[in-house]
């Protein structure tokens, strides 16, 4: 069973930066590509970025230029740069693999942009 594990989250003003880190229980991230999805509530989950295993990275179109997705093979984590977050990126993150997520999904950590 691998176990994924979500930190990072917290209280940030619009405009803020937070780092978020998925770390993962068995070496999956050379094997599968890696994603963070998010869901507020009254919304579906969606991904918002995925890392490919071939390096390539990809970022639905609210979060483009603002976020950025990377990994760290050697510490099986995988981690979400947010940067100028507005009110609307509040949600709980999630990661998981990508085309929708195979891995049971972790806890979470919610981000909630608030002035």
């Amino acid at each position: 069973q691998v176990q994924l594990v979500e930190s990072g989250g917290g209280l940030v003003q619009p405009g803020g930066s937070l780092r978020l880190s998925c770390a993962a229980s068995e070496s999956i991230f050379r094997t599968y590509g890696m994603g963070w999805y998010r869901q507020a509530p009254g919304f579906s989950r969606e991904l918002v970025a995925l890392a490919t295993t071939d390096g390539t990275t990809h970022y639905a179109e609210p979060v483009k230029g603002r976020f950025a997705i990377s990994r760290d093979n050697t510490k099986n984590t995988l981690y979400l740069q947010m940067n100028s977050l507005k009110l609307e990126d509040t949600a709980v993150y999630y990661c998981n693999t990508g085309g929708g997520g195979f891995l049971p999904w972790g806890q979470g950590t919610q981000v909630t942009v608030s002035s």
